[in-house]
């Protein structure tokens, strides 16, 4: 697995590989070129829907674009220290992923855990083709799908089209730790 920092330049390679340009990519994806070349020069990863959206228009599975072991297997264990932490922490919206299941290749299931802090700047709406399960682990939160808003308390799940635009905000001034799991199409 690929640490955050070389996320953007693996995309790079993945685009080149397809024979991609920037601009045909920008294209694909819906992002402009500019965003893209950032993406590719960071040193942060952008949010896991963005990477989905950019690694489906690339023509390729998330695990590729995080590097992931190409060697076929039926099992992966991930113990709690292996756990590889994406953090978002300094950027506008603070979110923080944490792998499950990098270990395993090729797979159709990304399952994470994410925390979403209390006080963002700014509440992203989130969008990407397939479908997503949130299950909350700690604290509670306001979950708008569409023109619909929940509020999802410990131990509530969510499921749903994640095509539709999306976001959460964590309530009562305290983060929201959630398991994620985002199935591609």
């Amino acid at each position: 697995m690929l640490s955050e920092q070389e996320i953007g330049r693996n995309l790079r390679m993945l685009r080149k590989l397809k024979g991609l340009t920037l601009e045909a990519l920008a294209e694909k994806s819906g992002f402009t070129k500019g965003y893209l070349s950032k993406v590719e020069n960071s040193d942060k990863a952008p949010p896991v829907s963005t990477l989905i959206n950019i690694a489906r228009a690339i023509g390729v599975s998330l695990s590729e674009v995080f590097g992931e072991d190409r060697e076929q297997t039926s099992f992966c264990l991930v113990a709690k220290d292996e756990r590889i932490q994406m953090a978002r922490n300094g950027s506008s919206f603070g979110y923080a992923y944490e792998t499950l299941a990098h270990k395993y290749p090729r797979k159709r299931m990304e399952p994470y855990i994410l925390t979403v802090p209390p006080d963002i700047e700014e509440h992203p709406l989130f969008q990407h083709p397939g479908e997503e399960m949130l299950y909350v682990l700690e604290g509670r939160m306001r979950f708008v799908h569409g023109e619909n808003e929940y509020l999802v308390e410990r131990g509530d799940t969510v499921y749903f089209d994640s095509g539709i635009p999306h976001r959460g905000f964590a309530l009562d001034g305290k983060e929201t730790k959630l398991l994620m799991v985002i199935l591609s199409e």
